[in-house]
């Protein structure tokens, strides 16, 4: 870390536009703590000091130093978890030649990547309440493509022009769906009994058959 204590960014990182090891593991590391911070410990209680300790870093300034502020870093946050729930959806939606297959893929891998990776569900769960309950600045796009109803509308329309689906409102239907994505999720972060594998062949059967063409 420079003594002048100024920001890192894409101009110090290099002439690429890209962080050096050291800064990348460091990013890493502070997103990492805040992921498990924002879980235990929920949005509003999730400061620079609470995720220096988590990282055990010797002062907030080594955060802010990556990062201009809070919001900043928790969109960060986000895309970094969305990036890693990504990595195990794509694949498997190329695997699927319908729409009706990728819709039930879709809605597995959310559930999966839930059980894989409960703190980082939760913080995301975190986010997306601050975002709408409380509307934090800044944080409004991330919210939305958390939730990803857009894509799953898009899914949707591609599924009904090709004789999959019938003709159904596609972004109503995937409001419903995202919302009973959601409270799923919600009673499993609860630490309640819920059969993450039933409750999504479960709901892709039943949308599937509010979906289905006449």
């Amino acid at each position: 870390m420079r003594s002048d204590n100024r920001r890192a960014t894409t101009t110090d990182a290099g002439p690429t536009g890209t962080f050096t090891f050291t800064q990348r593991a460091r990013r890493a590391q502070i997103v990492q703590a805040a992921i498990e911070t924002l879980a235990e410990s929920g949005y509003t209680r999730t400061t620079f000091s609470r995720i220096s300790r988590q990282a055990r870093l010797c002062s907030t300034g080594m955060i802010s130093y990556h990062f201009a502020g809070k919001p900043e870093l928790i969109t960060e946050v986000a895309h970094t978890i969305m990036s890693q729930a990504e990595t195990m959806l794509e694949p498997r939606l190329r695997e699927v030649d319908t729409y009706r297959g990728k819709l039930g893929v879709f809605i597995g891998s959310t559930f999966e990547f839930a059980s894989t990776y409960p703190t980082h569900t939760l913080a995301l769960a975190e986010i997306v309440a601050m975002a709408r309950d409380r509307g934090s600045t800044g944080l409004e796009r991330v919210e939305q493509d958390i939730l990803c109803v857009e894509r799953l509308a898009a899914l949707l329309e591609h599924g009904v022009r090709a004789g999959e689906f019938g003709a159904v409102d596609c972004r109503t239907m995937a409001f419903a769906l995202r919302g009973a994505i959601d409270g799923v999720l919600c009673q499993y972060l609860r630490n309640e009994a819920v059969d993450l594998d039933r409750c999504a062949q479960e709901l892709t059967r039943a949308f599937g058959l509010c979906a289905q063409a006449a």
